[in-house]
């Protein structure tokens, strides 16, 4: 392993052990659970059905209890003249809005929704008053699956007419409809992608404290993005002064996209800090935050593509059903809409593509953004029809894929979908995975185990591309969303030469402390040991959007980059004027600023840093300091791609999976640290694996959340994932000065398709061309016995 006090001169891409793992690995790190340890505690009642009118509530039996210092109904938090929104951040033409409170005044709507909030001396005895809360409701039929909603009686929502939150189309209709009548072929595919419940190491938090003297809110929760959680808390549900709100992430035990959102949770337990003027703190049980915290996916989707036989797509169309829960969180709108439809060209060339994507409010709780965010919805549906499509022209898939992938020569590449892929060599990435897995050989030895030993394998491709880093904001401005893409970074030399740099991503164990300060010192030629980095703390760091998107690399990266940058040219004043020499004269590298042709009169940056601040000869007019922001507004997404094929065997007698090899080649660019893009690569294929085989939240015909805990809800363990054989290719991106992609995501949109084509390719001996997720052993057995029982 590299130490982390190698050369400057490859710090950027080099393997630099992580910063952040030492202090995980001993249990010194410290979770908001952590924060404020003689907090009181409040535990929040939640409705236990799915669809109800809220008639009484009675507190006076909780409040009784021993230890309890208050008890509030959704009444109090009206009164309290806050704004009382929990706010959607992406406005889609003709969107429906419903108010959504942080506690229930009128309906519950899902299961978990909360109507009370107890506050005790500690959380056993508030948790046990909540449980004396009595709420008197009148139940309402629900519904739970995105098509059954659509013109359901009730409405979710009185707002929202046949349940319908927006109706959302991209493409040319017509276009598409040529293509489809010029085809030789059509082929089509009815697929559901299951609700996925994200699950982090730490379920969602909260710890709040208030001095009423000073106005002063303090915030510590499970977030991705604090600047974001703070402009809301604000300016939409709380109505406290954002100067006067400080919100700090501290370590956060994964995210996955559930710890995007505002939820009511953390603002409740901000409210009653303020009510009780008293530290007050919120841990969700594990239960709890599976019924309440976001849900993934969720998709039901028609699909058709226009083929010749020799294999040349003409066109491409998918109409699908999206569940967006109960309420709608910040992106629920986005990653159904915006972020799937345009995905869907994968790496191929379509001439024409047209989606309709209809968002249904649902009785469930809320569905939004899960690792790879409508990319991986988008990208399945792409991959599995194309191996429908194969499978009907009697053709290869991957010569299906070969023969319509964009060239290498026709970047940027503008998609029928109104995306400019910025970078890509996508056949040698797939060439390269086809000759670690041995296709060939692989289809041969599967031939011969069907003849010879009824061993039924089965061999997964799926090509994907991701686009990452949503930008720039003056474009996401005109789609619909009302934050920005941007990301502000601040590199601080302190006169010792020793370097701060804040940024506004938000870590959730990706490793930004390193990959972030690998930038700094490769930029500034300083050592790596000089370099801290600074997150999650809405005081210390001036703004930020946080981390989603696979965007900390591409943009906040970016944002770093462009700050040491502009230390540099600074410093590069100040050394010129120190070895009296014109500016243009004066080289930096490596850390050292020299008279071009003479090396031996220099300076390091280091030193003047120590000048800069000690300011006794730096240039007239210069104000003192060694110091830079910048705001960072990239150009364009970037787009990460790959390929990845799995070999499975199927056992159809009992439908076991069993996952031989998986090989992922992932291309995300040029690779700060190639050891943590490798981690990101292997969680990443092993959610998309959870998401192909197991993983499925399922609710029943009342609403009730059936998976809502880890003795129903299957996640993969480790007997479950296979050892992985990952290699890259690097085309680097031209959007951004580090040339980075990201790939927080990649592995999860490629994996899913990967595992479902490997082990429908198993099953095709017996007729099978398509199963829905997730393929289960029983899932499996089912098909295989009713294909014997049709024949």
């Amino acid at each position: 392993m590299a130490s982390e006090q190698q050369a400057v001169d490859d710090v950027f891409g080099s393997t630099v052990e992580r910063r952040e793992d030492s202090s995980l690995l001993t249990g010194e790190a410290e979770f908001t659970d952590d924060k404020l340890p003689d907090a009181a505690h409040v535990s929040i009642v939640r409705s236990q059905y799915a669809h109800a009118r809220i008639e009484t509530i009675d507190l006076s039996e909780a409040e009784a209890q021993d230890g309890v210092i208050a008890a509030f109904t959704g009444e109090d938090i009206e009164s309290s003249g806050i704004p009382n929104n929990i706010p959607t951040a992406w406005m889609l033409p003709g969107l429906v809005t419903p108010q959504y409170r942080i506690m229930a005044t009128d309906k519950v709507r899902h299961t978990g929704d909360a109507v009370a909030a107890v506050v005790a001396e500690d959380r056993y005895k508030a948790h046990q008053a909540a449980s004396l809360v009595d709420v008197e409701y009148e139940r309402l039929e629900s519904v739970t699956e995105p098509t059954e909603a659509v013109g359901a009686e009730p409405t979710v929502h009185e707002e929202a007419e046949d349940n319908v939150a927006f109706d959302f189309e991209l493409g040319d209709s017509e276009a598409v409809d040529q293509a489809f009548a010029e085809a030789d072929n059509v082929a089509s595919v009815e697929l559901e992608q299951p609700k996925i419940i994200p699950n982090a190491v730490e379920p969602r938090a909260a710890a709040a404290s208030y001095n009423p003297g000073s106005d002063e809110l303090t915030l510590w929760m499970t977030s991705q993005n604090p600047h974001i959680h703070r402009m809301l808390l604000s300016t939409a549900t709380l109505g406290h002064p954002e100067h006067k709100l400080q919100v700090i992430a501290p370590e956060v035990g994964g995210g996955f996209g559930k710890k995007i959102y505002h939820y009511p949770d953390e603002a409740i337990t901000a409210w009653c800090a303020k009510q009780l003027g008293r530290d007050v703190k919120w841990q969700a049980a594990r239960s709890e935050d599976y019924a309440t915290g976001s849900h993934g996916r969720d998709h039901v989707t028609e699909a058709e593509i226009a083929v010749d036989d020799d294999g040349t797509i003409h066109g491409l169309r998918a109409e699908t059903h999206a569940g967006l829960g109960a309420h709608l969180l910040q992106f629920a709108t986005a990653t159904p809409s915006y972020l799937y439809a345009t995905i869907l060209s994968g790496e191929y060339e379509i001439p024409a593509i047209h989606c309709r994507v209809v968002g249904a409010f649902t009785n469930t709780a809320p569905v939004d953004a899960y690792r790879g965010a409508g990319r991986a919805e988008g990208i399945y549906v792409t991959e599995r029809i194309l191996d429908v499509a194969a499978n009907e022209l009697g053709m290869d898939p991957t010569e299906l894929r070969r023969k319509n992938l964009i060239d290498p020569d026709d970047f940027p590449y503008a998609s029928p979908v109104g995306v400019h892929y910025d970078s890509g060599e996508y056949e040698r990435a797939m060439d390269r995975a086809l000759e670690l897995i041995d296709y060939e050989a692989q289809r041969e030895r599967q031939k011969r185990l069907r003849e010879e030993e009824d061993r039924y394998l089965g061999i997964g491709v799926a090509n994907f591309v991701e686009s990452a880093g949503l930008s720039p904001s003056k474009a996401a401005g005109e789609l619909g969303s009302v934050v920005g893409g941007w990301e502000a970074g601040v590199v601080r030399f302190h006169p010792s030469g020793k370097v701060t740099v804040y940024c506004g991503t938000s870590d959730q164990g990706q490793g930004h402390r390193t990959t972030l300060a690998q930038v700094a010192a490769q930029e500034l030629g300083v050592p790596l040991d000089d370099v801290e980095v600074i997150e999650g703390d809405t005081d210390e760091v001036p703004q930020g959007m946080g981390t989603y998107g696979s965007r900390s690399a591409p943009v906040g990266g970016a944002a770093v980059s462009t700050s040491a940058e502009k230390v540099i040219e600074k410093a590069r004043s100040i050394a010129a004027h120190q070895l009296e020499a014109d500016e243009e004269d004066v080289e930096f590298e490596d850390g050292e600023f020299h008279i071009v042709g003479a090396p031996d009169r220099s300076m390091s940056i280091q030193t003047i840093a120590h000048e800069a601040y000690i300011s006794h000869d730096i240039p007239d007019e210069m104000e003192p300091g060694l110091e830079a922001t910048s705001y960072y507004d990239p150009e364009n997404f970037t787009f990460p791609f790959g390929t990845h094929i799995a070999l499975v065997e199927v056992e159809p007698e009992t439908g076991e999976v069993e996952i031989q090899r998986y090989v992922a080649v992932d291309d995300c660019g040029e690779q700060i640290n190639p050891m943590i893009v490798e981690g990101q690569i292997h969680g990443g294929i092993a959610q998309g694996i959870g998401a192909a085989l197991l993983e499925s939240g399922e609710y029943d015909d009342e609403g009730n959340l059936v998976t809502g805990s880890m003795n129903d809800y299957a996640l993969p363990r480790a007997n479950d994932l296979p050892e992985y054989e990952t290699d890259s290719t690097v085309t680097p991106s031209p959007h951004n000065p580090l040339g980075v992609k990201g790939v927080g995501e990649s592995a999860t949109i490629g994996a899913t398709p990967t595992v479902v084509n490997a082990v429908v390719d198993a099953l095709e001996p017996f007729g099978i061309d398509h199963l829905d997720m997730p393929l289960t052993n029983e899932t499996i057995w089912s098909a295989v016995r009713d294909k014997e029982g049709d024949s």
